[in-house]
C-alpha cells in the first residue's frame, strides 16, 4: 500500500553561499543562470533536491556541477520560504555557507558562467538571493564569535597581520593591531610556529646568505663561523646598527667588527610583525567541550 496525498506539494531547492578569501578582501562565488527564470543573471550555485538525496548531498552536488568546486564541508544557514521567492511555483530552498581558499571555478550543467566577486562589488542577484546573502553574512559574523570561523582560508602558518586582515574583512571594521593581538592569544587557539626561516625578512638582505641561520648564530662562535677572529675593538662611534648598515654599503671589512656586536646582531629577536601562528584545534576542542570558547573585540 503506498501513502499518497492529494494537495499539491512544494519543491525543495538548495543554494550555497560560499566565502573565499583573496588575503585583502572577502569574496563570494556566483553563477551567470543560463535559463529562465533570470536567465543572465547572477545567484548562488544549486538547485532541486533529487528524491535519494539530502539536502546536503544536493547541495554539495549542485555546486561542483555548476562551478567544478569540490568541497567536503557546508554548514547549513536555513530555510527560505516566502511563497513568492520562485517565479516557477512554490519552492522553498535550504541554504548553506561555506568557506574556502578561492580556486578556479568555470561554469557547468545550467550555469553559463561561475565567477568570484568581491563582496563589495556584487551584482543585484536573482531570486531571494539578496536577501540569503544577507542572512549569511549575519550568521557568519555572529559565529565567528563561537567557532574558529576562517582558518581555513589561510595558510597552515600565518602572521597575525594576515589573521587580522581577515577579521576585518569579514566583520567589516578596523582593529587596533595590539589589541586584535592580545584578543586573539587570550582565547588560547593560536600557538606560535618555530620557522628559523621567517628570520630571512629581519636580516638585511645583503648580509642574509652571510650570515646564515639565526641558529647557527646562536650555536657558533665567529671562529667557526667565518675562519677567522675579528679585531677586539669597533670602530670609534660605531654600534650595531651602524655596522649593519656600513657591512651592506661594503664601507667595513666584516672582520674588524667585534665578535660581542656579531653576538648582539645574532640574538635579537624576529619582529613581532614577523612571527607565524597556527591554529591549535586541541585546545578549540576542548575549550568546545567545556563550552567556553567567545571571542569579544
Amino acid at each position: 500500500m503506498s501513502y499518497t496525498y492529494d494537495y499539491p506539494r512544494p519543491a525543495v531547492a538548495t543554494d550555497c553561499v560560499v566565502f573565499g578569501f583573496n588575503g585583502r578582501e572577502l569574496q563570494i562565488l556566483l553563477i551567470e543562470r543560463g535559463n529562465e527564470p533570470f536567465k543572465g543573471c547572477w545567484a548562488f550555485p544549486g538547485g532541486f533536491m533529487n528524491m535519494d538525496e539530502t539536502a546536503e548531498q544536493g547541495a554539495l552536488r549542485e555546486l561542483q556541477e555548476e562551478t567544478g568546486l569540490a568541497i567536503n564541508r557546508i554548514k547549513q544557514l536555513g530555510a527560505f520560504t516566502d511563497v513568492q521567492r520562485d517565479p516557477r511555483g512554490r519552492v522553498v530552498s535550504i541554504a548553506f555557507y561555506a568557506l574556502v581558499r578561492p580556486a578556479e571555478v568555470i561554469g557547468g550543467d545550467d550555469a553559463t558562467e561561475a565567477r568570484w566577486f568581491s563582496l563589495d562589488d556584487v551584482p543585484r542577484l536573482a531570486f531571494d538571493h539578496d536577501y540569503i546573502l544577507r542572512k549569511a553574512m549575519q550568521q557568519l559574523r555572529k559565529d565567528i564569535h563561537f567557532e574558529p570561523i576562517g582558518f581555513e582560508l589561510l595558510n597552515k602558518s600565518f602572521t597575525m597581520p594576515e589573521l587580522q586582515r581577515l577579521y576585518e574583512a569579514i566583520l567589516g571594521v578596523h582593529f587596533d593591531r595590539r589589541n586584535f593581538e592580545k584578543k586573539m592569544l587570550q582565547t588560547g587557539i593560536l600557538q606560535i610556529v618555530e620557522d628559523e626561516g621567517n628570520d630571512d625578512e629581519f636580516t638585511p638582505a645583503c648580509t642574509r646568505s652571510f650570515f646564515g641561520k639565526r641558529n647557527e648564530m646562536q650555536t657558533k662562535s665567529i671562529d667557526e663561523l667565518f675562519g677567522a677572529k675579528p679585531t677586539p675593538e669597533m670602530p670609534l662611534g660605531m654600534d650595531s646598527d651602524t655596522i649593519v648598515e656600513d657591512f651592506c654599503s661594503k664601507e667595513v671589512d666584516p672582520f674588524s667588527i667585534p665578535e660581542k656586536s656579531w653576538e648582539s646582531m645574532a640574538h635579537r629577536k624576529p619582529g613581532r610583525k614577523g612571527r607565524k601562528f597556527s591554529f591549535n584545534k586541541e585546545n578549540y576542542d576542548r575549550f568546545k567541550q567545556d563550552n567556553n570558547f567567545k571571542l569579544e573585540f
